[in-house]
């Protein structure tokens, strides 16, 4: 069985416009370039050729990726449980040794985007705070160093 991969349902609306844009008009686009590209005469000098199929190797790939990840989202139901930390929750945490306070919003895998504050489920800071409540303390196994959050408040998104 496939690894499932889970997401909210706009994440997974995000991925299927995204698939549709590079199947239609980014393919589109790429054909074109490699059509100019060739009418130029000699292909085997041709770096305007190359970096065109080069461009439509990488996104052949990703429409591959995307095909594959859509097959295999789990799309989770609108939880408002804030009960406990679960994939969609917004988590305000204290680090002990920073002192200072972080806002987190626990996502599936695709949808993770560090410089937003969205950490999926499996990365250190996600995997530990899942299933943890307003008050506990956890450990984050990071790479470099373990370190503690506490949990201060739990919420889910607004729309």
């Amino acid at each position: 069985m496939a690894e499932q991969i889970f997401m909210s349902r706009k994440g997974k609306e995000e991925m299927e416009e995204r698939l549709k844009y590079l199947r239609t008009v980014k393919r589109q686009e790429i054909v074109e370039r490699i059509a100019e590209a060739r009418s130029h005469g000699d292909l085997s000098e041709n770096a305007e050729y190359e970096a065109a199929r080069n461009e439509q190797a990488a996104n052949e790939g990703e429409i591959l990726e995307l095909e594959n990840q859509i097959k295999n989202a789990v799309v989770l139901s609108e939880n408002l449980d804030t009960s406990s930390v679960h994939i969609g929750s917004l988590v305000k945490v204290y680090d002990v040794d920073m002192e200072e306070e972080t806002v987190y919003e626990i996502t599936g895998t695709t949808e993770a985007d560090a410089m937003q504050n969205k950490v999926s489920n499996e990365s250190p800071v996600g995997a530990a705070l899942l299933k943890g409540k307003v008050g506990d303390v956890v450990t984050v196994k990071a790479p470099e160093c373990d370190y503690l959050l506490k949990i201060l408040e739990i919420t889910v998104p607004t729309k």
